[in-house]
């Protein structure tokens, strides 16, 4: 989907394809983040577990977070297609979850 919407992006010049990578992997980057985090804890009571999870949650937002902020104002990358390309990824995983896949 990040591919897609980068080429889709690539018509405004290549700042905004650039814009499109990073928000597309922020969204791989904090979803393998929380991954580690709330799946890396092994077999545990109820409370640790859930602990893990909602540090994965915040810590998921967080990053996506600061790699967006850090595009915008580190590199000047334009934000829309950061941000479009981080929605449609974050759909895309939705609608991926909800079939099953």
């Amino acid at each position: 989907m990040t591919l897609l919407v980068a080429l889709a992006c690539l018509w405004q010049g290549p700042r905004a394809a650039a814009a499109a990578l990073v928000g597309g992997g922020a969204v791989v980057l904090a979803g393998w983040l929380s991954a580690r985090i709330a799946l890396g804890g092994g077999i545990d009571a109820a409370l640790p577990a859930l602990a893990r999870l909602v540090a994965a949650v915040v810590a998921k937002w967080l990053v996506l977070a600061a790699v967006l902020v850090a595009g915008v104002l580190a590199f000047g990358l334009p934000p829309l297609p950061m941000l479009v390309a981080a929605v449609t990824v974050l759909l895309a995983q939705l609608v991926a979850l909800a079939l099953g896949k």
